[in-house]
């Protein structure tokens, strides 16, 4: 699975917290996926998605 972080993010840190080992902050201080999502973080990868309060990340299988 790959992850996306869309335009719009608002730092929040929601996706961080569900899945750091998917997502981070990158040095404009926005969220960014920067690894595909492993099949064991696959349902924190989901979680991460759905926690999103402005709904930017995209999962695609």
């Amino acid at each position: 699975m790959k992850a996306k972080v869309n335009e719009g993010c608002i730092s929040c840190g929601a996706c961080v917290a569900a899945c750091s080992e998917v997502f981070r902050f990158n040095e404009d201080g926005v969220a960014e996926a920067f690894a595909d999502v492993a099949p064991e973080y696959e349902k924190s990868a989901i979680e991460a998605r759905d926690s999103c309060p402005v709904s930017v990340i995209d999962i695609e299988e």
